[in-house]
Formats: structure tokens, C-alpha cells, sequence
């Protein structure tokens, strides 16, 4: 239990920032504070005088330029969407909000300066912080939120009802919903690319699509989702659908769809999904296309899933990959982002003694924590604003189809998922040439099949610049390219919507930053670039196939399959 000392004063909307005061308290937080025990922390708040002085000096100014808007009635606005609404506009509810933007930007100035050695630790204070502040912001509470307290009026308490019965209801969920669970169906109007489960057993289901195209291809793209969350976010609705557009294309398209993981592969490893998971599919594909090179896809840890199967396999003297194409993927986790905050040592140990088998304690990780983690990444807009929305204002939640599967958790084996945190997240070892998987020594720098690597650049899971590390770790030719937006919303970003943009250049250097001051942007999807690369490695074109399946692998069901409708 957290027995840290409370940290409110600085997001409190009527108590001014007072610097020294503000780095006492942050000190005596982070030494309550669990993340930091045994850290020698006295040191980061060793600050010049000069320079809280100045900090103190600059505020002053600001607040008095803040005291002088609300002595003459000057009416607020804010461009922080938390704000942006006319009600913030009027004296009280706007001072308040004023306030705290102003307390909060000199917090986080304060922060800057700490002068904090390893960069870990200073990211970790940093999220914490950022997490509090968030969580202080006047919108999250009733009396301080006027937008609330208008509908409570309007509605002459109705809205404060629903909101109970909102909350009630995500409590017994175990999650924050995002989106109308009753909106939307997989396999009724999500997942409906039309397919046949080919091939299944306890980790996948593998799906064949059939064509959308008078003629194909000779050679399948076979894709490889993420094993933490389910498959469909390739297959939304039709117009949304990357599944669809590569059929369109012209493309053969098997697709794995992964296990909901329940306690009957509890035990499972990494290696069961790299053996069972992504070589199975590979050798299933091959045999049901007839075709020995495949075109290969991963998506964020399928993608690093499949590239260790690759990996496995060349090991073993086989090269089934005539190309493959990296989406959001991490292979050298060195620059991991923000989720690195939430590993080290101690916190990899007690998921292995839990749940990952260490002393026969095997167990699940649950696809809740997971899914409340990475809203958490992004508090304002993945979190806070929808507790306002749905608890305060009692307003139903939207209808779209990406929130719906944001909430469609996975569950993962503990030996599998505490596998990947060790030798991913802590000690970086699926670069380091030396690692065993499946009995064989991975060393990436064998693979040597053309490679398309996409990073996006506002993701918050994979960062930009670790997915551009994966191209001095493949030997072969690489082209990277860089979306706009975010893990997301930058990969399922289809071409007629016409929205967003993205990034090419002709030359690779080492840098990431060089690359993209050398790097064009275009307008629009990047799925057309990708487009005319796969199509040099996708054989001659014939005949779309009549039938999916063959004699030793008939179809079991139709698509979406068994094994994307499991939850709990």
C-alpha cells in the first residue's frame, strides 16, 4: 500500500505555485513513493536558489497577469479541450481553470530543472507527475466542473443517475468502457471480410479470406496481428478495412487470429508462440498456397513475434519470407517509450513469481490491466475525459468501432507475457544475437528478405525512432516510412478517407533524425506506397482461387472464427 504523503497542493486552482515549497513536498513524496525505494533521490533536489528564484520570478508575472484578467471581467478561453466549452469562459469556473494550467506548466518547469542523472528515473517522476496532474484537473470533479453542474440542472438530477449507473456498471466490468458495448458485433458488422478458418489449434485459428479481386497474386500475404489484442483491428468495418484493401489489391490473405489465452495454455511461453503460433502458420500457409515464400506481415508485437519465428527459421536453414513488412514494431527496445517506466528488475521478478511460472505459480495476465495501463499513457484523452463524460454528465458513450475493440481485452499466458518483459523491455536481448528461442540462437542480422518498416509519429507505445532501429539490425534491402498520428489511428488510416499524411526518403542513414530531415511528405494514406512495394514481391497475377482450403486443410468455419468471440 502507498503510504506516501498526499501531493495536491500544486493542482489546488486557489493556492498559488510557490516554488521552494513545491520542491520540499516533491521531495518528501518521492521518498514514500514505492517506484523509488532504495534510490539515493536526495540528490535530484539539490536545485540553485538562482534557479528557483527565477522560476518563482517568472510566475509572479504570470499570475498577476491572471489576477489583472479576472479583476476586469475579461473573459477566459482555452484551447485544452478539457476547457474549451463557453461555460469555462465565465470568471469563477475560468480562474479555476486558469489556475491550474498556469500551477501545472511550472510544476513540470520545476521538474526540468531536478537535476535527475539516469533517464529512467526521470521519466518515471515525470509520468507520476503528469498522472497527478491529470487526475487534479478541476473538469474531473462536480463542483468545480460547470459543464457538469449545468446538465445536473437541466436534467433536474437525471444526468447524475445515469452517471451512477455508468459507473456501477463499468465497476463490474473491471474497466473504464470507452465506447457503447451494445453498438457493435464482431462478425456482424466488425470483422466481416469474408474467410474460412483453414487451420486451428490451442494458441491460433488461421483464416483464409476470400478473393475481392478477379485475379491475385500467386504469392499470400499472410498477417500476423498482436497477440495482446484481437485481430479485427485489421478488419473493421468495410471502408476501414486493411484486410479488404489488400484483397482488393490483389493479394491472397491468410490472417492468424490468436487465442483469447484461458488457463488451458497458462503455461505457455514465448516459445510455444513462436513454435505453435507463427512457424505452424507459416508451414500451413505455404501448404494450403502451394507457394514456399510467403510475403510476411507483423503488427506491433506480432510483428516481433514473427520476426523471431524468422529468425528461428533461418537458424534451421529455411528462408520462407519473400518480403516482410513491419508495422509499429519494436525489435531493439532501447528506446521503448513510455511503457519502459512501468519495468525494471523488481516489478519483472513478482510478475515471474505470480504468474510466470517461478515456483509452479502460473497464472494469466489479465488483458484489463493491460488495456487500463495504456489509457493511462494518455490520461487526458484516454481516461479523465471519459470519466466526465460518461460519470459527471451521464452521457451515453460514442459508437465507434476503434473504441469498441480498445475494449475487447486479450489475456495472455504469465510465461509468455513475462518472457517478452525480461528479454524485451528489461534487458533488450532479442537484438543482442545471442538469445536462444525455440532451441536455436536468434540473430536478426540474418534476415535478409526486403523489408517495409512503418513507424507513426505520435505513438506512445512503439516510438518512431525505435521502430527506425530495426533498420541497422536487417540486412537486407529496407524501406521505412513514417505516418502521421498515432500506434492506431497511423496504421488503419485507409486511402479514400484522405486524411492524415505520411513520410519516404531514398536514403537510409544511421540517424533517425537525419532520415526525416532528408524524409517527403506526401498527403494521405501510406497503404498506396505499400501498395506498389508488396507488388514487386507478390509473383505473377492469375486467376483469383475458386475455392479456400485444400484436401488436408478444409474449411472448419467461416470467418471471424471461435477464438475472436472468446472473452472471459
Amino acid at each position: 500500500m502507498d503510504n506516501s504523503p498526499p501531493f495536491t497542493a500544486f493542482f489546488s486552482a486557489n493556492m498559488p505555485f510557490v516554488a521552494r515549497a513545491a520542491l520540499e513536498q516533491l521531495r518528501i513524496w518521492v521518498r514514500h513513493n514505492p517506484w523509488f525505494q532504495g534510490k539515493n533521490t536526495d540528490t535530484w533536489f539539490q536545485v540553485d536558489s538562482a534557479i528557483l528564484d527565477r522560476l518563482q520570478a517568472e510566475y509572479g508575472g504570470e499570475w498577476a497577469q491572471l489576477g489583472m484578467q479576472m479583476l476586469t471581467h475579461q473573459p477566459f478561453a482555452f484551447s485544452d479541450p478539457r476547457f474549451a466549452g463557453s461555460a469555462w469562459s465565465q470568471p469563477l469556473f475560468g480562474s479555476l481553470a486558469a489556475l491550474y494550467l498556469l500551477n501545472s506548466r511550472f510544476l513540470m518547469r520545476l521538474l526540468d530543472e531536478l537535476p535527475i542523472e539516469s533517464g529512467k528515473m526521470r521519466q518515471r517522476l515525470t509520468f507520476l507527475v503528469e498522472q497527478l496532474i491529470a487526475a487534479g484537473a478541476p473538469s474531473n470533479y462536480l463542483n468545480s466542473n460547470p459543464e457538469a453542474l449545468e446538465r445536473m440542472v437541466q436534467t433536474q438530477g437525471a444526468s447524475l443517475f445515469s452517471g451512477m449507473l455508468h459507473l456501477a456498471s463499468d465497476m463490474k466490468e473491471g474497466k473504464l468502457r470507452q465506447c457503447d458495448s451494445g453498438a457493435f458485433t464482431v462478425g456482424g458488422n466488425l470483422a466481416t471480410t469474408p474467410g474460412q478458418v483453414v487451420y486451428q489449434n490451442p494458441f491460433f485459428q488461421l483464416i483464409q479470406y476470400a478473393p475481392q479481386s478477379e485475379s491475385q497474386y500467386q504469392r499470400p500475404l499472410l498477417v500476423v496481428p498482436p497477440a495482446i489484442n484481437k485481430y479485427y483491428i485489421l478488419d473493421l468495418q468495410a471502408e476501414s478495412s486493411f484486410v479488404r484493401h489488400a484483397l482488393e489489391q490483389g493479394h491472397p490473405v491468410f490472417l492468424v487470429s490468436w487465442r483469447n489465452a484461458d488457463e488451458s495454455i497458462a503455461t505457455a511461453t514465448w516459445d510455444d508462440y513462436v513454435e505453435q503460433g507463427i512457424i505452424e502458420a507459416i508451414r500451413v500457409t505455404q501448404a494450403i498456397s502451394g507457394q514456399q515464400q510467403l510475403n510476411l506481415l507483423g503488427y506491433c508485437v506480432g510483428g516481433t513475434l514473427l520476426a523471431c519465428g524468422l529468425g528461428v527459421l533461418t537458424a534451421r536453414g529455411q528462408k520462407p519470407a519473400a518480403s516482410l513488412t513491419l508495422l509499429v514494431t519494436l525489435l531493439d527496445f532501447e528506446d521503448a517509450g513510455v511503457l519502459d517506466v512501468f519495468v525494471d528488475e523488481e516489478i519483472v521478478r513478482y510478475r515471474e513469481r505470480t504468474i510466470g511460472g517461478e515456483g509452479g505459480s502460473f497464472g494469466l495476465f489479465r488483458g484489463e490491466d493491460m488495456g487500463n495501463t495504456f489509457s493511462l499513457l494518455r490520461p487526458n484523452e484516454l481516461w479523465w475525459n471519459y470519466g466526465v463524460e460518461k460519470y459527471l454528465k451521464g452521457q451515453k458513450p460514442r459508437s465507434l468501432d476503434l473504441l469498441y475493440w480498445n475494449n475487447d481485452h486479450t489475456h495472455l499466458p504469465g510465461p509468455m507475457y513475462c518472457w517478452y518483459l525480461r528479454h524485451a523491455y528489461l534487458q533488450n536481448d532479442i537484438r543482442s544475437g545471442r538469445l536462444q528461442v525455440c532451441g536455436e540462437t536468434l540473430d536478426l542480422s540474418s534476415l535478409d528478405m526486403p523489408t517495409y518498416l512503418v513507424g507513426t509519429r505520435e505513438d506512445h507505445i512503439v516510438p518512431w525512432r525505435g521502430a527506425f532501429a530495426s533498420t541497422r539490425l536487417l540486412k537486407g534491402p529496407t524501406r521505412f516510412v513514417l505516418g502521421a498520428s498515432g500506434h492506431i489511428a497511423g496504421i488503419i488510416n485507409p486511402p479514400a478517407k484522405k486524411k492524415r499524411s505520411y513520410w519516404t526518403s531514398d536514403t537510409l542513414p544511421i540517424d533517425p533524425d537525419a532520415w526525416l530531415s532528408s524524409a517527403e511528405e506526401h498527403p494521405g494514406s501510406w497503404w498506396g506506397d505499400w501498395n506498389s512495394w508488396l507488388s514487386q514481391y507478390a509473383g505473377e497475377s492469375g486467376p483469383a482461387v475458386a475455392s479456400l482450403g485444400s484436401a488436408d486443410y478444409p474449411p472448419l468455419e467461416a470467418a471471424p472464427g471461435q477464438y475472436v468471440l472468446q472473452r472471459d
